[in-house]
């Protein structure tokens, strides 16, 4: 039977304020640093995971003691980041959803490689959502809803060469079977005109990105 929803902590930008997102009934992976973020504010995780190559002798004694479960890696031997290693044992859950905090920040190779990896999400057919203070961003390759979550500007970015048959409804500029291509910003920037706003496309991979300065 599927599990409700899978989190996802990583080491990433962490805030406080994004552990008002995690529910009891969720089942919380924290992935090398996200571990001990998340026991240092008092979540246990259901998982630790990761090579844990960044973290103090006595720290990950603080994980290994602060969570249900530990899956310590070889940080030489592995060929995935924590937060790929993370997704596919959330995966394996078979959530009806997963969320991941602290898969963005300075290093742009991860966050990109964060990003792009919720296509293997989208091919199960598990819906999947990355976030922090600033950014609420998900993927679609048919309909999502997008519904006001206190971010400022919804942009649609194509994660395939092309994304055609955009339709949005309850946006302030609305569109209507437009074609994006990759690297285009015509979708840079808009705005939800209602409480929620409708994105319909025909045939590719769009990321929806919900930001605020």
């Amino acid at each position: 039977m599927p599990a409700g929803r899978v989190v996802i902590v990583a080491g990433g930008s962490l805030t406080q304020d994004l552990l008002q997102y995690i529910d009891e009934e969720d089942f919380i992976i924290g992935a090398d640093r996200g571990a001990l973020f998340l026991i240092s504010h008092g979540i246990t995780p259901d998982l630790a995971v990761g090579d844990f190559d960044s973290i103090p002798p006595d720290a990950l004694d603080l994980i290994r003691e602060g969570s249900r479960e530990m899956l310590a890696c070889d940080p030489v031997d592995k060929d995935l980041t924590d937060s790929e290693l993370a997704l596919d044992l959330a995966l394996d859950r078979q959530p009806e959803s997963i969320l991941m905090a602290g898969v963005t920040g300075t290093r742009l190779d991860h966050t990109l490689a964060s990003i792009q990896m919720m296509t293997r999400a989208l091919q199960r057919q598990v819906h999947c959502a990355a976030m922090d203070c600033h950014n609420y961003i998900t993927l679609t390759g048919s309909t999502a809803v997008v519904p006001e979550r206190g971010y400022t500007y919804v942009s649609l970015l194509p994660l395939t060469p092309e994304v055609t048959g955009i339709t949005l409804e309850g946006f302030q500029y609305p569109l209507e079977n437009a074609t994006l291509k990759l690297g285009q910003s015509l979708a840079v920037s808009n705005r939800l005109a209602e409480p929620q706003g409708t994105v319909k496309i025909e045939s590719g991979l769009l990321l929806i990105i919900q930001s605020k300065d």
